[in-house]
């Protein structure tokens, strides 16, 4: 069977029409191990043996739900290559929004030290790092799995200025910090989206804390004022009806200029408030 026809086989076994080209596609690349236009250029080479079967269970795989980043190891995210398992949060392009608001409020020439708590695969810390060279970035995790996988990505991009420590949130971290930021867990145990797609295969302690949605977020921001030099910020990614609650519980700790800024869909994703 060549590239052609095994392409069209996949369309066929895989459920959704909109996106099912463009996966079958990335899987064919990853059995194959080549690039999206070495297929179009070869639409007559044949997948034989041990390619064709690998890919025809990856697709059996995408049926039954199995995440894309999941199947191939690879998310790409901040234009960074990260590897991803099923130890770590797959990163999301609403998460790059926490990125650019950090990255507005880090002069470029900064030698801040920046903290990012459950870093999960690295891929907030590890773009800041790049973006902001002279920082000392600082990246948690209470899951000795994710920061295996962490590592891995600071060791292939080779970022020499961010340290992995294990533990919960900041307890592993000593002195003040410029910058905190944080994508916790905020989906309630009880959302049924807790069922849905890509979450089924994601680790539930990187999604939820449980029946209260806010718990994480609560913690770092008790935690993190008093950890926050003068005129710090503290930054986190929280769900779209939280923006409100988010703003509360900053201004009653006693955080400065707190805002909420919103989604390229116009929906409340990130909020930020200062150390007075």
């Amino acid at each position: 069977m060549n590239i052609r026809d095994s392409l069209a086989e996949a369309r066929h076994l895989l459920a959704s029409e909109s996106e099912r080209r463009l996966e079958a596609e990335v899987l064919l690349c990853h059995s194959l191990g080549v690039s999206r236009a070495w297929l179009y250029a070869n639409p007559e080479q044949e997948v034989t043996g041990r390619h064709h079967d690998d890919f025809l269970q990856l697709i059996q795989r995408r049926r039954q739900g199995e995440p894309i980043a999941y199947l191939t190891g690879i998310r790409e995210f901040w234009s960074l290559r990260l590897k991803v398992t099923p130890d770590v949060l797959i990163p999301r392009p609403e998460t790059e929004l926490l990125v650019e608001t950090a990255l507005a409020r880090i002069p470029f020439d900064a030698s801040w030290r920046i903290a990012d708590l459950g870093t999960g695969s690295g891929a907030i810390a590890l773009a800041i790092a790049r973006e902001r060279p002279c920082c000392k970035v600082y990246a948690t995790d209470i899951s000795a799995a994710a920061l295996s996988i962490a590592q891995e990505n600071v060791t292939s991009l080779n970022l020499g200025n961010i340290r992995l420590l294990q533990g919960s949130w900041l307890s592993p971290l000593q002195g003040k910090f410029n910058c905190i930021v944080s994508n916790p867990p905020y989906v309630s145990s009880d959302d049924p989206h807790m069922n849905e797609g890509d979450i089924r295969f994601e680790p539930a302690s990187a999604l939820t804390p449980g029946a209260d949605a806010m718990a994480c977020i609560r913690h770092i921001a008790e935690e993190s004022l008093p950890r926050l030099e003068e005129g710090g910020l503290l930054a986190f990614e929280h769900g779209c009806e939280q923006g409100e609650v988010s703003r509360q519980l900053l201004l009653q700790l006693g955080y400065a200029d707190v805002e909420t800024i919103r989604d390229l869909a116009g929906l409340e994703r990130v909020t930020t408030g200062k150390m007075p």
